[in-house]
């Protein structure tokens, strides 16, 4: 039974990719999109989780360019010095940076969180964008399920430690903004109240979509919960589409194999992939909007489920007592 469930679930991956690859043939096809001009940024701050490579590291490089503060957060510190000089010397800002965080250790994350408010400076924008894709059960420090405990639970606990410093930089004429990297894999992700390590019948597949899908389902409840506290801060889901990264080395040898074939009519580059993560984070008329989930700069439906308000709470609530902080915003009120 377990291999059945991982059978289909792979499949429900792969026809959903499939389908996005004709999507992006088609408008490769029909003449690549002008690249959206923003305002300037100066004086804003941004973190973005994963900054170091692919979609995180060009959306830190468009940010930069924007004039922001940009604090890349990751756990490669090996190459961190080489990235940040290059982005400073590419964007001319070197107001860019580099904060170690293993977003698979709760209390790494706690580390950084503390390392960063130390420094007294407000935060403007915070992209999580990090992640793991496809990858053989492996758990996290704290024995989660790496793909729910990384791209999920990771990324739940960072933007809670970090409320309170977004909400207070924040104002009625200019809100800050929680911009979460999920994936159309959601669509086909199935979220298990039951099991949500995936521990009685894993699938790399079907592991990696819930951790997206669960990613969509906290955008709107966080969304739900700041704007019920009255709160100037805004969360909004993206999807950057099939883009050529390097996650893509624990995926189906004959996925790989088109990707390196036919990667680059079929497949986004970075910069084209990290459009909308940054559209999302400056783009005026988003300012106030939130709840949304965002596809070519677009507001695109999601999976229907994610609307259900009483699953968001309880996602939240799980999520709170795994991670083990208390409820930011209990009784409506953010502390």
């Amino acid at each position: 039974m377990s291999l059945l469930c991982a059978v289909r679930a792979a499949l429900r991956v792969y026809v959903v990719g499939a389908a996005l690859l004709l999507v992006q043939l088609v408008y490769r096809l029909r003449g690549a999109l002008p690249e959206p001009v923003f305002p300037p940024q100066p004086d804003r701050v941004a973190i973005v989780t994963g900054g170091t490579d692919g979609i995180g590291y060009s959306t830190s490089k468009h940010l930069a360019r924007l004039g922001m503060h940009v604090i890349l957060v990751g756990n490669n510190e090996g190459k961190s010095q080489e990235v940040v000089k290059k982005l400073q010397e590419e964007t001319l800002n070197d107001k860019v940076e580099f904060l170690f965080c293993n977003l698979a250790s709760l209390r790494s994350i706690r580390q950084c969180v503390r390392k960063f408010k130390a420094r007294k400076l407000p935060l403007h924008v915070l992209v999580n964008n990090a992640g793991v894709m496809m990858v053989p059960h492996r758990t996290t420090a704290d024995g989660f399920e790496e793909h729910f405990g990384i791209n999920y639970l990771g990324h739940f606990l960072l933007t809670n430690l970090l409320l309170d410093t977004l909400r207070d930089s924040g104002s009625a004429s200019r809100n800050t903004r929680v911009v979460t990297v999920s994936s159309a894999t959601h669509y086909v992700g199935e979220l298990n109240m039951d099991d949500l390590q995936s521990s009685c019948a894993y699938s790399p597949h079907g592991a990696y979509a819930q951790s997206k899908l669960a990613l969509v389902f906290f955008t709107y409840q966080l969304q739900h919960l700041l704007t019920a506290s009255g709160s100037h801060v805004t969360a909004n889901a993206v999807d950057p589409g099939v883009v050529n990264t390097g996650l893509y080395r624990h995926v189906f040898w004959g996925t790989r194999l088109v990707k390196k074939l036919l990667g680059w009519l079929l497949f986004k580059t970075p910069d084209e992939g990290a459009r909308t993560s940054i559209y999302a984070a400056v783009a005026p008329e988003l300012e106030g909007v939130g709840g949304r989930y965002l596809y070519n700069e677009k507001e695109t439906r999601s999976l229907e489920i994610t609307y259900d308000e009483a699953l968001q709470r309880e996602l939240w609530v799980r999520s709170c007592e795994m991670t083990g902080i208390r409820d930011v915003f209990q009784d409506g009120i953010v502390r």
